[in-house]
């Protein structure tokens, strides 16, 4: 039995929503993240050592990191779905997609992230303009350029295919939402990228999205 530990509000609900579109049986080993740092708990190293989200063990196997996780259930019970035939132009897409969307697009939104913190986050009073004027000078001269910059070479690459390894959904968009869904929360992606808002509308859409929301729980990204 696939079991996923799953962490509220991560890259893990891609996972269910994964399991979900292959029609596989699997269970939920549920971790919550400390309410102050935000950190996944100490409990998850027993299961891999760095403590970190999506795990999932199947047997005695352990695999982690998002895009491991993607290609370990397409290549041992896909059966051919939600990836394109090898030596294709679709395949290429797929794979470049798969490993884009945490090695390209989430740097940018991950420092984004820790850049309003530090914006946002209690200082002594002598200090606290300094940590603010640093962090905005880096969002504005270089966060907030790369996001826009990323999220333009979506958009424009959303002008040519419905999906981003093709005509057809994959895998790939499934590994792509997170960004994106972190985008749309926290980073400015809304109507003005009418490809990127259509695709989010169709995944929600998609019923085993919604049902690996239910078996997940509440996920605070998509508020």
């Amino acid at each position: 039995m696939i079991v996923v530990h799953h962490l509220n509000n991560s890259r893990s609900q891609r996972v269910l929503w994964l399991l979900e579109e292959l029609g596989l049986e699997y269970e939920i080993v549920r971790y919550q993240r400390d309410r102050k740092t935000m950190l996944a708990p100490p409990e998850l190293r027993a299961i891999h050592p760095l403590g970190k989200s999506p795990v999932i063990t199947d047997g005695d196997i352990v695999v982690a990191e998002s895009g491991a996780i993607v290609e370990y259930l397409i290549e041992t019970y896909g059966n051919g779905r939600l990836v394109p035939p090898a030596g294709t132009a679709e395949r290429r897409r797929w794979t470049y997609f798969l490993h884009y969307a945490e090695g390209s697009a989430m740097a940018p939104l991950l420092m984004k992230l820790v850049f309003d913190r530090v914006e946002t986050s209690p200082a002594p009073f002598f200090v606290k303009p300094i940590a603010r004027a640093i962090a905005r000078k880096v969002k504005t001269s270089y966060i907030l350029p790369q996001i826009a910059a990323h999220l333009d070479y979506l958009e424009a690459e959303l002008n040519k295919t419905p999906w981003f390894a093709g005509a057809e959904f994959t895998a790939a968009d499934i590994q792509m939402s997170f960004p994106l869904e972190a985008a749309a929360a926290r980073a400015g992606l809304d109507a003005s990228r009418p490809n990127l808002s259509a695709f989010l509308k169709r995944i929600h859409s998609r019923p085993a999205f919604q049902r690996a929301l239910e078996r997940g729980g509440p996920y605070e990204l998509l508020k």
